[in-house]
């Protein structure tokens, strides 16, 4: 089964960049792995590739050929794919429509009751510690 995925113009004229950039023929497209973790809740690692792999699919939207592992087309599924730049990072970001957006970034937003912090100070090394309960 392949996602439902809308991709911003953004993100599509980067992933037409990286592989136009990579010198490949007609057919490539980029090989992108998301897996869970991050500050959105999601990592990505991409690559520009001929063919998809054996255990991939193609997804073609908008004009942007993407190559998905069955967890990827998962993780995938009704998320909106962007690509942000900023003065100090750039990237494909993802961001999931029915959740709500990630404050750590806004000093301003305060944690909602019932959410998990960890201090700063309560960082060890190799001993986990209880996260405090923000109140």
């Amino acid at each position: 089964m392949l996602p439902t995925v809308t991709i911003t113009p953004a993100a599509a004229k980067f992933i037409n960049r990286v592989v136009r950039f990579s010198g490949m023929g007609a057919g490539a497209g980029l090989r992108l792995a998301v897996t869970p973790g991050g500050c959105s809740g999601y990592s990505s690692e991409f690559s520009a590739q001929a063919a998809p792999a054996a255990d991939e699919k193609l997804l073609e939207v908008g004009g942007v050929r993407l190559f998905l592992a069955a967890e990827s087309r998962l993780l995938l599924n009704g998320l909106i794919m962007d690509f942000t730049e900023t003065a100090t990072e750039s990237g494909l970001s993802f961001t999931d429509p029915n959740k709500e957006a990630c404050a750590c970034s806004s000093a301003a937003a305060a944690p909602k009751p019932g959410v998990n912090r960890i201090e700063i100070s309560a960082i060890s090394r190799g001993r986990p510690v209880a996260p405090v309960l923000a109140t």
